[in-house]
């Protein structure tokens, strides 16, 4: 009777399922992306958890800007934080002095299979303070200029390979808009999103780091009168009427999509739309998209990137075997960022854009190339994503260059704002 009781146990255990192959590990991760961003990191978020039984990412949306930034550092404060969480580069030199970010190892990289070599040098430059590594990039996004085919083919501006000509240099441009304008074939030549400042700060740094100036330097704002050049030449498209005075983002879109605006300079992420619109036939138009032409001398456009990083807390420090378990979740993301792509991003991780698959990819390849001279914001506290610097070019560059103040008095005032805030 022992011998069959003690058999009936053993098979009963044998049923149970192993608690090692079930074993499963939780990892928060926090982000701010919506839209067509949410959707396609919410795909790879359940690709990662339908292909790794033993990790599950419980995901959260937060406000993107200002709010999502805040969370991170009371959540940290506290010992809430996230395991992972995106973040952009352009406000790691705020984050980095504060402690808000935990800095990765050689050793924890190296274990993880993480190289320096894989990544935009520009990208991985922006995420490293003093030698040590605080984030992994996970894109380079831009601004872009955006064509109508059809528009810039009646202009005499687009080439037999489907790519404007005529473009370089800042008196090459203005000719250009005013062929177009002479077309009547259009209500504006350019659109701009020309009533807020994040938008307006991206065209205004492009145009400051193509004469190769700096926004700050030591400890003087916009030195010298390359700002009040930059300024000027964007005030002048909306003053002859090359672009609309204080027009929305929505609207600013519309007028390009419509055909009223034969180009548009916005970001990399309204790729998306106009690819739907074309496939939806409701583009009416071929259209490109290009790195913002060399007007100033120098090739360079504004960048930013989306990036990985672990929130920093003395209150609960995260466990090195959850750093480990991010690491590998940050490899991959990277390693299957060909559809983090198709929302208009350039992967900031080199084998996808070496890839077959991605070189095919339309327009991207085409601008990708300026990831390789990509301007970031500043190294300063004063700059980054919602901080002091898009406040103060809301407050300065927005108003002169619809006309309703002088381009030089707006640079000195901007100074004289984010002098005292230094």
């Amino acid at each position: 009777m022992k011998k069959l009781l003690k058999l009936a146990v053993s098979a009963a255990i044998a049923l149970l399922p192993s608690a090692a192959a079930f074993a499963q590990t939780d990892i928060t991760w926090w982000d701010f992306l919506s839209g067509g961003d949410g959707i396609r990191m919410k795909a790879l978020i359940k690709e990662f958890n339908d292909t790794h039984p033993d990790i599950k990412i419980n995901a959260t949306t937060l406000e993107w800007g200002v709010p999502f930034y805040t969370k991170v550092q009371t959540s940290a404060a506290v010992g809430q934080q996230p395991d992972i969480m995106t973040y952009h580069m352009s406000r790691y030199p705020l984050a980095v002095p504060t402690g808000i970010l935990r800095p990765f190892s050689d050793e924890e990289l190296a274990s993880a299979g993480i190289k320096k070599e894989n990544y935009v040098d520009a990208a991985w430059k922006q995420a490293t303070f003093d030698n040590k590594v605080y984030g992994i990039p996970f894109d380079v996004h831009s601004i872009v200029l955006y064509y109508n085919k059809t528009i810039l083919k009646e202009a005499g501006l687009l080439g037999d390979d489907g790519l404007p000509k005529g473009l370089d240099g800042l008196d090459n441009f203005n000719a250009a808009l005013e062929k177009i304008k002479a077309t009547g074939k259009v209500e504006y030549p350019l659109s701009l999103h020309t009533d807020e400042g994040g938008s307006m700060w991206r065209v205004f740094y492009t145009l400051l780091s193509q004469q190769g100036a700096k926004f700050i330097d030591a400890d003087e704002i916009l030195p010298g009168d390359a700002g009040v050049k930059a300024l000027q030449t964007m005030a002048h498209w909306v003053s002859t009427g090359y672009s609309p005075k204080l027009i929305s983002y929505e609207a600013s879109i519309a007028l390009f999509t419509s055909g009223k605006a034969a180009m548009h300079i916005n970001g990399v992420w309204e790729v998306p739309t106009m690819v739907d619109l074309q496939k939806n036939g409701n583009l009416g138009f071929e259209w490109g998209a290009i790195e913002i032409p060399n007007l100033m001398g120098t090739q360079a456009t504004w960048a930013d990137s989306h990036s990985f990083a672990i929130p920093n807390s003395d209150a609960k420090p995260i466990a090195p075997e959850k750093v480990k378990i991010v690491l590998e979740i940050i490899n991959w993301m990277n390693e299957h960022s060909i559809s983090w792509a198709s929302a208009g991003h350039i992967p900031a991780y080199k084998p996808v854009t070496d890839s077959k698959e991605f070189k095919e990819m339309q327009p991207n390849a085409t601008y990708a190339k300026l990831a390789d001279t990509a301007a970031f914001d500043p190294v300063s506290k004063l700059a980054g994503v919602a901080g002091p610097i898009y406040e103060a070019t809301q407050n300065f560059v927005v108003p002169a260059l619809n006309g309703q103040l002088e381009p030089e008095d707006a640079i000195e005032q901007m100074r004289e704002e984010l002098k005292s805030q230094m």
